[in-house]
């Protein structure tokens, strides 16, 4: 077959460069891009792209090779058959390397019809370096790169305020577009940059956080041939996500009149207040992968389909979702709608989502997506939830590292592994549980101070350790 590129297919017009993207992984280009493509395709957005590669490991030589090109294949469920819709992206149209080519990354800086800068950097992305300066080819964090474009944008322009930009971070830290605007302004006082640079960055650039909900696999390795069966060219960058979307903005109607998202059917929300669509997302969605992930994985379980799925581990799931939904102070068919929805995106039989890839930083990830509705669960109704305390106990088991003398997929910071050998290495289940939770590195609290819940994972890990997680878990259902 013939090679992807924009001579092969006769797409070699390039639409003028109206966004510049920091980071070129699968998420973005199943998510944002798409969403432009959806704008250029319906409304004639006539936008073109410019991905900007924010570590110095990365693959903007590949998408180079196939000149921005890359098809997205979307894949699911509806009404119980199974669909897939395949698209070429074709809104790309460069991808720079500031760590190589860093005159043409600030070259970025004057095109003339550049509006919007999005991100996609991790978590850990979006932080103030102090030892960056303005000197260096490229600074070493995303902020202080988006500073020196910005700054020489600035320049090129003298300050016009027609030229500033529309900066929507799409990394899932809360307030992500204050924290980035916040580091901006850091770097504008340690270097000591102009006053009406600092003005014009701050009041006439505008910044919207976001929360964004797709489950993006990425490229499908072990289905590769029968996804190049469908296309009649080579493409080296395929990416495979679900069908859900949703893309909820930070704005008012400025916003609206710059991204008329609202002239297509795709599930863009311009709204005054992300905080609920962030609340219900992070609480079911990214907590019931987090809560599930012990649990199954001791279970025997490999992905998050044969959990949901599963006799015993669906069930769980079911449960977990449902002591979670009980904690959330939003309209309760809202709150069901999307809990079904949920297990429907998890039940997707194209989306292979390994639970060992979600066992990343389980820790931290248990923190801020499932410890919040145990507490709160806890604080309604001053009794402990069992399929979410149960999950702790597992967790807890889990970080012991080995299982049926079996090692475990456990993948987290060394000191924070260390942590846990200690733990388990002072012999008693009341010691091992006490310490974990008076970690405040882990917590951010105490949380032998929570009445009551000390004992149950005691109890719960004394089930597991005697009986398995099954009948571990019916057990200590029963005893609570």
């Amino acid at each position: 077959m013939e090679k992807l590129n924009r001579k092969n297919r006769g797409l070699e017009k390039l639409n003028p460069i109206k966004v510049v993207q920091f980071g070129e992984g699968n998420f973005l280009r199943a998510f944002v891009d798409y969403a432009f493509q959806r704008l250029n395709n319906e409304v004639d957005f006539n936008a073109g792209i410019a991905m900007v590669q924010p570590l110095a490991g990365g693959m903007v030589n590949m998408i180079n090779e196939q000149d921005g090109l890359y098809t997205l294949f979307m894949n699911g469920i509806k009404k119980g058959e199974k669909i897939q819709d395949i698209q070429l992206i074709t809104n790309v149209v460069k991808g720079i390397n500031p760590y190589t080519d860093f005159a043409d990354y600030l070259a970025l800086a004057k095109e003339e019809e550049l509006q919007f800068i999005v991100s996609n950097t991790t978590e850990a992305g979006i932080e103030f370096v102090g030892t960056d300066t303005p000197d260096m080819q490229p600074p070493a964090s995303f902020p202080a790169k988006l500073t020196l474009l910005l700054h020489e944008r600035f320049k090129h322009f003298n300050g016009d305020a027609s030229k500033a930009v529309t900066i929507i971070p799409c990394e899932l830290i809360d307030y992500n577009s204050e924290a980035l605007k916040k580091c901006i302004l850091q770097y504008c006082d340690l270097w000591n940059l102009d006053a009406a640079f600092k003005k014009w960055v701050s009041e006439d650039c505008t910044y919207h956080s976001t929360l964004v909900d797709r489950i993006v696999p990425g490229y499908p390795r072990a289905e590769i041939e029968e996804y190049n069966s469908k296309l009649d060219y080579q493409d080296n960058l395929i990416v495979a996500a679900e069908p859900f979307f949703l893309w909820a903005i930070e704005g008012g109607e400025d916003l609206k009149a710059k991204l008329p998202f609202h002239k297509t059917d795709l599930n863009v929300k311009i709204v005054d207040d992300i905080r609920p669509f962030k609340m219900i997302k992070v609480r079911i969605l990214n907590g019931a992968h987090t809560a599930m992930v012990p649990v199954s994985l001791l279970y025997g379980n490999k992905l998050v389909m044969e959990t949901v799925n599963g006799g015993f581990t669906g069930p769980f799931v079911d449960n977990v979702i449902s002591e979670i939904s009980e904690t959330l102070p939003m309209d309760k068919n809202e709150i069901t709608a999307y809990a079904e929805e949920v297990m429907d995106r998890f039940k997707n039989p194209f989306i292979k989502h390994a639970l060992a890839d979600i066992a990343l930083n389980s820790i931290s990830k248990f923190k801020v997506r499932v410890l919040p509705s145990l507490l709160g669960y806890y604080n309604n109704t001053k009794t402990l939830p069992v399929s979410l305390t149960f999950s702790l106990a597992c967790l807890i088991q889990f970080y012991k590292g080995i299982w049926n003398n079996e090692a475990l997929p456990v993948k987290d910071t060394p000191e924070l592994v260390e942590a846990f050998k200690k733990a388990w290495e002072l012999g008693s289940l009341e010691s091992v549980v006490s310490t974990v939770l008076a970690n405040t590195d882990f917590w951010d609290e105490d949380l032998n101070k929570v009445d009551g819940l000390s004992q149950a994972l005691v109890l719960a890990l004394n089930e597991i350790e005697a009986n398995g997680i099954e009948q571990g878990y019916i057990n200590f259902s029963q005893k609570n």
